[in-house]
């Protein structure tokens, strides 16, 4: 029932059954269908459907103020219930973006566990919507992210960087001859992905509706096994970050993305829960901030 009570509170916030699917990444029928089975199961109607629109009824307006009352305490619960699970460690869940080649996490980190090294951090990684996915639901206290729709007030959003988009191929494609590069161009070559095979499609539709890349794409788990393929020639890599080290090998050729006369470019982003802003997400995301600022 927990969940289905999160997806009627998404359908009212949004005050759409599309706007909410699309939140909570499942299918318009399939969060519909989820609501009624909360009415069948609760044995009254929450919502009076009119056509594509709908409105709450009474007992729904009251359901749903006392729903967020129960959320916000089943959420602090198992934060409670965690820290006693750990023997009141003190612990920064931090999650960040599968692919990138920056430097400056690993060095905020270090920062980090030099000031408090009583302080256990734990990494997960994944792409933007994973990552998204384990801040919304509590498993991360802060993500480091692509930014890729508005911002929400219901979130603390950081940007840490603005950075010019990359794509790396083997050196020896002709292609590698060029001073920029254009998804138009890359159109006969695979694009080489890192993404879980879950998150395959959501990366996909990215690459492709809002990036403009038309042609094959191939995914792999990591960025080693992703630059092996591409020094093999089996595609291209779009770059997530700025490697100015370059150490990225004399058998990949790096190339500016451009679309029109200018290079394609995008934000990095500290996000975490604004009701979550504690002391040590605060403090890291201050700590990472200063790494980009030295990157500069």
């Amino acid at each position: 029932m927990l969940k289905q009570i999160k997806y009627f509170q998404a359908v009212v916030r949004n005050n759409s059954f599309s706007e909410a699917a699309e939140e909570c990444h499942i299918s318009q029928s399939a969060i519909s269908q989820q609501i009624q089975a909360l009415e069948r199961e609760l044995g009254f109607p929450l919502l009076l459907r009119k056509n594509r629109k709908f409105e709450l009824t009474p007992a729904g307006k009251h359901f749903y103020q006392k729903s967020l009352i129960l959320l916000a305490d089943y959420e602090r619960i198992c934060r409670e219930t965690f820290r006693i699970a750990h023997h009141n460690e003190s612990v920064l869940r931090i999650g960040f973006l599968r692919g990138y080649v920056g430097t400056e996490l690993h060095l905020a980190i270090e920062q980090f566990n030099v000031k408090y090294p009583d302080v256990t951090i734990h990494i997960e990684q994944g792409n933007h919507e994973e990552l998204y996915y384990l801040l919304r639901t509590e498993q991360a206290d802060l993500v480091f992210n692509d930014q890729r729709r508005a911002f929400s007030d219901e979130y603390v959003n950081v940007i840490l960087t603005t950075i010019n988009s990359y794509i790396e191929i083997s050196a020896r494609s002709p292609l590698a001859n060029l001073k920029q590069i254009s998804p138009q161009d890359l159109k006969n070559t695979p694009c080489i992905l890192i993404s879980s095979q879950e998150q395959q499609d959501t990366e996909r539709d990215y690459y492709r509706d809002v990036v403009g890349f038309q042609g094959e794409f191939v995914f792999t788990d990591n960025l080693e096994e992703a630059r092996l393929w591409v020094i093999s020639g089996k595609g291209f890599l779009p770059i997530e970050g700025n490697d100015k080290s370059g150490n990225f090998g004399t058998q990949l050729a790096r190339l500016p993305l451009y679309r029109g006369k200018k290079q394609i470019t995008k934000n990095y982003c500290a996000f975490w829960k604004a009701d979550n802003s504690g002391y040590y997400v605060e403090e890291f995301a201050e700590m990472l901030k200063a790494q980009f600022l030295r990157q500069q």
